[in-house]
């Protein structure tokens, strides 16, 4: 994934789980909202951490003809 498009989901869950953090505030729910908070980090790291999967190209096999 291009570093680009990293950087705006990025700060796109930045501000998701900011809100969602609030939000939780609000509605005093003090436990939930670290759990909203440690996720929204742990897919950030994960992002960032882990490589996207990159395949080859399908190879072609070759069958035997019937004999």
């Amino acid at each position: 994934m291009p570093v680009k498009i990293k950087l705006g989901l990025s700060l796109l869950v930045v501000l998701v789980t900011a809100l969602a953090v609030f939000h939780q505030h609000y509605l005093g729910h003090g436990r939930i909202q670290y759990v909203v908070a440690f996720l929204g980090c742990f897919m950030i790291f994960a992002m960032w951490l882990f490589p996207e999967v990159k395949r080859d190209a399908p190879t072609t096999v070759k069958t035997r003809s019937s004999q």
